[in-house]
């Protein structure tokens, strides 16, 4: 357990990709199986433990504490975890248990005993392996280490491509023997996931001036709808939907699995479509990390596949293809299949990338969020290749609030108040209309904590109400119609463009400024 302590350590506190990949692949390097799988499989949430939640331990601190100095002490140290890890007054050190072990208990001991379990273990360690032990039991590290991060360093650490990993990821299972018996030198293991997740291609952002070098003969456009990414797999009868980064969300969708009357591998975006109509993200939204979708809400938010590639079909693997011939089979494939809830993204008409940008300008539909610019002799390759797909999203929309809460971050934000309410007026009353908590930099982060410490008039547990009186210019990708929020709207990615200390709070914009938005 302490060399887990040490690698949460040094992740937390190391703030660069690469300094993270260098610990990670250090730690593979000096770490013995199975420890060193489990840490991965930690860090990469795939384990499956005993829910330990915040009130179990909550309670349980609050048994052997002041429950004020525990309300104090959270509330400064801004983590659970952390907080419960230095306040808990017990010691009596012993032979620290092995991740592995601690694994096995965490998921095999019964409900009623954990709290019993937590205690003694929280007794026998130091405040790090305490730490780093209730982490792992509530599943919420946040230490900047993604699951594509962790597949980098593995493939850095037994010098192989990345998308050799992230084709074998999804059949593999902790504690991930014969991946690093691979990685070492041994044989590569076999893919045995049915219906395999296959690594993504990704775009990079551009604009008008980032076209102008580029011949636009050599593109296709076509419209970036406001929904998720997916790949949608049919392998053998096996059905598949995964998100861009390979999570499998095929519960949360049955009427598009239903769909799926093929064998293959398409790329596309999920929207919920009545009739011809796409609907808004926040409809798509309430259906998304659903376990069971019930009757009423299949028919209320029905869900569709716009597909614009082609991976797998039939069992030969299209993506060494150009992107031209991928399309064109692309066409004669869902044409075929004749099925009203996948349809194609089709393609712009362009000749100059000023024809393109006043399409991007006037779009046909408000759910439009910009255009996809894809080169035709593209193969479809792993990853962000340069050069080969842009993004070119349509303007954000801005307005200017007011901040009116703050409660403070988590990780290597948790000694500031990072997470954002503002609020615009309605009439000669502030209403909360959303919350950001990034597009700031460290430096204004350290200015908006600073103005919070400064200016609190309230505080409900870990949140703080402020003197309305700093204005934040939000931008937001969209808005949609709420019931859940006192102003009837809700924000689609907002985030502090700009802190206005040249703006008096009753400046600051409208309810009736957003509705014109809709």
């Amino acid at each position: 357990m302490q060399a887990f302590a040490d690698l949460l350590e040094q992740l937390a506190f190391t703030p660069s990709r690469n300094g993270k990949i260098a610990h990670l692949v250090s730690a593979f390097r000096t770490t013995p199986d199975p420890e060193r799988g489990y840490a991965l499989a930690a860090l990469t949430g795939g384990l499956v433990l005993r829910n330990v939640t915040p009130s179990l331990l909550s309670g349980l601190v609050a048994e052997e504490t002041d429950p004020e100095l525990f309300r104090l002490s959270y509330d400064f140290v801004g983590d659970l975890a952390e907080t419960v890890a230095l306040i808990w007054p017990h010691s009596s050190l012993s032979a620290t248990i092995k991740l592995s072990e601690a694994v096995d208990e965490l998921a095999t001991t019964a409900k009623t005993q954990l709290p019993a379990l937590i205690a003694q273990r929280l007794t026998q360690m130091t405040p790090s392996q305490r730490y780093a032990y209730l982490k792992l039991a509530t599943g919420g590290l946040r230490i900047g280490v993604s699951a594509k991060l962790a597949r980098g360093a593995l493939a850095q650490f037994g010098s192989v491509d990345v998308t050799e990993i992230e084709e074998l990821w999804h059949g593999l299972t902790a504690p991930y023997l014969p991946l690093f018996g691979w990685l070492e030198g041994g044989d590569k293991p076999v893919n045995l996931a049915a219906a395999p997740f296959r690594p993504v291609m990704l775009s990079t952002a551009t604009d008008l001036d980032g076209l102008a070098s580029l011949a636009p003969a050599d593109f296709i456009a076509e419209w970036k709808w406001d929904g998720i990414r997916v790949q949608a797999v049919n392998d053998n009868g096996t059905r598949r939907l995964y998100s861009r980064t390979g999570e499998d969300i095929s519960a949360s969708f049955p009427d598009v699995i239903d769909a799926l009357n093929f064998d293959g591998t398409l790329d596309g975006e999920l929207l919920v479509k009545r009739r011809d109509d796409v609907a808004p993200f926040g409809d798509l939204q309430k259906r998304l990390g659903r376990k069971k979708v019930g009757k009423a809400m299949l028919a209320s938010h029905p869900a569709a596949l716009r597909v614009y590639d082609l991976l797998i079909w039939n069992g030969e693997d299209m993506r060494s293809r150009s992107l031209c011939d991928r399309q064109t089979a692309l066409h004669d494939c869902i044409t075929a299949l004749n099925e009203p809830r996948i349809d194609l993204s089709h393609q712009l008409r362009f000749d100059t990338w000023e024809d393109l940008a006043q399409l991007r300008a006037n779009p046909p539909d408000s759910v439009i969020e910009g255009i996809m610019i894809k080169r035709r002799a593209s193969a479809y390759i792993a990853g962000r290749k340069r050069g080969h797909w842009f993004k070119w999203k349509r303007d954000p929309m801005l307005v200017d609030a007011v901040l009116l809460y703050a409660q403070r971050g988590h990780g290597k934000r948790s000694g500031y108040y990072s997470d954002f309410t503002f609020g615009v007026w309605d009439g000669d009353k502030l209403v909360p209309v959303g919350k950001a908590y990034f597009g700031f930099t460290d430096a204004e982060l350290r200015k908006l904590d600073r103005f919070v410490r400064n200016n609190t008039t309230d505080r409900f547990g870990p949140v703080r109400a402020v003197k309305p009186e700093l204005v934040l210019e939000v931008a937001f990708e969209g808005l949609n119609k709420s019931s859940r929020h006192k102003s009837g709207l809700a924000m689609r990615f907002p985030r502090i463009n700009r802190i206005r200390t040249d703006k008096p709070a009753l400046e600051a914009g409208s309810l009736e400024e957003l509705e014109n938005f809709l």
